[in-house]
């Protein structure tokens, strides 16, 4: 009796929570199939308020739409990431020019973590994939860094030696819309100025496939960054590498080498006024982590050659980039203002010497550029100013743009005075990848194509001697971490930056050190979305006559945290490894999600939002219906992040969990 009653309440329960259970709102269907102008139509016309071709939390819409399908069945999307969702799935279908699109519903019920990465691995990476050769001329035309740099044609700028890529792109004149140039045998700085009111695009390696050249492809920052730059590409390689695209990674590496046998350097980006600029060095790692997954020791050989002449004919010659206290700086040569820079970038430095000349900033600009101005060109070359103090200023802005870190009150008027913590720190890492990767895979004795042999112990000991000078020179005992060093009046800067633990990520630091810069700088740059990119002290009032700079508080950026997390794990910081991947991909992912899936360039750490104020904007959020790029290192970011995260993080993810809920 008691059995039965016993089962008699169990069946009851088991009825109730049925009836209790929701009904399935897509009925059972895995897809269902729409016309896709007209719902785009109708969709656009609800729930895009503001009329910007995108769904966002910032629309005041009902939030709800009604949807009916060719089948007869009508569902219900809900909220602002379902129903930008929608969206984006009915433009996927209309670009690949189909009127009826079948979607699945996985996607509209798609977990935002799990979305935005498939998105980053699937979508993303290829539309940031470029080649520069006959089929990928068309998409490098476009320079929109500012209106001076657009043209309907592309000049492409091709190495005197390089006879292959000069008789190929001249062969492509009467097919499209290019003019191809020789460059010098010798560049110098003038002659980069004399083309500033020409720009346009410098070749990168062709290869021959079947018979046929076709340009290796490389993977562009995006929007307005539409070329191959120096230490992005490193930065998406890791991204690229996770999601299964080694090829990408050892293409751009690949690139990397002819630009230092054809340019003398990593560039900058491949664009005519990089000419004269290269950026942080981070070929060692690229090639080493390429060749972790591929083990194709024939061309590990040739690239770590080519690491090694980088690194001697870069960085070690003295006078250039290397200091007479030993340790290294960034020293872009150049002249005048540099060509790509927005219009008014520099109207706070120009303003005084303009108002001491009597003259507009505008006027000031062309008698100061001479030769070459994009502004307008001076009529009488009696009117040239010659102004050394701008002079000396521009080629620490130039230094600036070759450091990666173009804007920081950090380095600005001085940088290249300055024996930069993180650079010293990327150079120890070189130093260190060639004692290992000669040790453990050429037998402790790497002969060079010119004779040239070198031993572990040789790049050991030159590692051993920078981390002595960093402790000596960038090194604060009193404050527990690293700072610049202006080796021309021999004064160690005061700037609290997160490049402070780029030694963390190269394994330069000791662990007592390191556990002093987790102890006393990490709770300076700590924000809600991550670590900032110096703090608020440290940068300074903003005026308008101070204008704010992009790599400055409250901004952070995806390089900073990516070589962060890795300090972190180098040295055992597990704990605070959990919290800044999470805060950081919890702001990317919430902002997906409230803005139409936007991944940026830059984030304003402290408010945890895109919504950046300074120079230049923030790149990757102008776009309709549906990002085709994201951002090119916070793609990577993101998936690197994922890679370190714990599981029971990565579900409060999904679940868009506030980290003050969880640290």
């Amino acid at each position: 009796m008691k059995n039965r009653l016993k089962i008699s309440i169990l069946l009851s329960l088991i009825m109730i929570s049925c009836k209790n259970e929701p009904k399935d709102r897509f009925s059972g269907d895995t897809s269902f199939e729409v016309e896709i102008n007209q719902t785009l139509e109708k969709l656009l016309e609800q729930e895009d308020t503001d009329g910007d071709k995108k769904i966002t939390i910032e629309d005041k819409s009902p939030k709800v739409f009604k949807l009916k399908t060719n089948s007869g069945n009508t569902f219900e999307i809900k909220g602002t990431f379902e129903l930008s969702k929608l969206l984006q799935e009915l433009v996927l279908a209309k670009n690949k020019g189909k009127t009826l699109a079948n979607i699945k519903t996985k996607y509209i019920e798609e977990l935002p973590v799990d979305r935005t990465s498939r998105l980053i691995k699937t979508y993303y990476w290829d539309g940031l994939t470029r080649h520069l050769d006959e089929e990928g001329i068309q998409n490098l035309i476009r320079d929109s860094k500012n209106e001076s740099l657009i043209s309907e044609d592309l000049r492409i700028y091709v190495p005197y030696t390089d006879s292959i890529s000069f008789g190929y792109f001249k062969g492509l004149e009467k097919k499209l819309p290019i003019t191809t140039y020789k460059l010098p045998e010798v560049i110098t700085p003038e002659y980069v100025k004399s083309i500033n009111n020409k720009p346009g695009i410098l070749s990168l390696k062709l290869e021959n496939k079947n018979g046929k050249l076709q340009g290796v492809p490389f993977v562009v920052p995006g929007g307005r960054f539409n070329e191959m730059y120096g230490w992005d590409s490193y930065f998406e390689s890791i991204g690229l590498i996770i999601d299964g695209r080694v090829d990408l990674a050892k293409a751009m590496a690949d690139n990397f080498q002819y630009e230092i046998e054809y340019y003398g350097k990593i560039l900058n980006a491949n664009r005519s006024y990089y000419l004269t600029r290269t950026q942080p060095p981070f070929y060692s790692s690229l090639i080493r982590e390429v060749f972790e997954v591929t083990a194709d020791k024939t061309w590990l050989r040739s690239h770590l050659e080519t690491a090694i002449q980088e690194y001697k004919t870069v960085w070690m010659e003295k006078g250039k980039r290397l200091t007479p206290n030993g340790l290294n700086r960034y020293l872009a040569e150049g002249l005048r203002i540099p060509p790509e820079t927005e219009e008014g970038h520099f109207d706070a430095i120009l303003k005084p010497y303009a108002e001491e000349a009597g003259l507009s900033i505008e006027e000031y600009i062309i008698r100061y550029q001479g030769e070459g101005s994009h502004t307008g060109e001076l009529k009488n070359q009696s009117d040239l100013i010659i102004n050394p103090e701008l002079d000396a200023y521009f080629i620490h802005d130039r230094s600036v743009r070759e450091s990666g870190h173009d804007t920081s009150y950090r380095i600005e008027g001085n940088c290249a005075d300055l024996n930069l913590v993180e650079l010293n720190a990327l150079l120890y890492k070189y130093e260190k990848d060639f004692a290992f990767l000669i040790s453990s895979r050429f037998n402790d004795n790497f002969e060079t194509s010119t004779g040239q042999n070198y031993s572990s112990d040789y790049w050991t000991k030159r590692a051993q001697d920078r981390r002595r000078l960093s402790d000596k020179y960038l090194w604060n005992e009193d404050k527990g971490m690293y700072f610049d060093y202006d080796f021309k009046n021999n004064t160690q800067s005061n700037f609290v930056s997160a490049t402070t633990f780029v030694p963390m990520w190269s394994e330069m630091a000791s662990k007592e050190q390191a556990d002093l810069l987790v102890k006393n700088c990490l709770p300076l740059l700590l924000e809600k979305g991550g670590i900032a990119a110096g703090t608020k002290e440290s940068r300074g009032i903003i005026s308008d006559s101070r204008p704010a700079r992009q790599w400055d508080y409250p901004n952070g950026w995806a390089p900073h945290q990516m070589m962060i997390w890795k300090g972190l794990k180098n040295y055992g910081y597990d704990a605070q490894l959990q919290e800044l991947v999470y805060r950081w991909l919890y702001m990317i992912t919430k902002n997906a999600v409230d803005y139409n899936g936007t991944i940026p360039e830059k984030y304003d750490v402290v408010e945890a939002t895109h919504k950046v104020f300074a120079e230049y904007g923030n790149v990757g959020t102008d776009f309709q219906y549906i990002t085709q790029e994201g951002f090119g290192w916070m793609n990577a970011s993101y998936q690197y992040g994922l890679t370190l995260l714990d599981q029971n993080l990565i579900d409060n993810l999904n679940q868009l969990k506030e980290p003050k809920l969880i640290f």
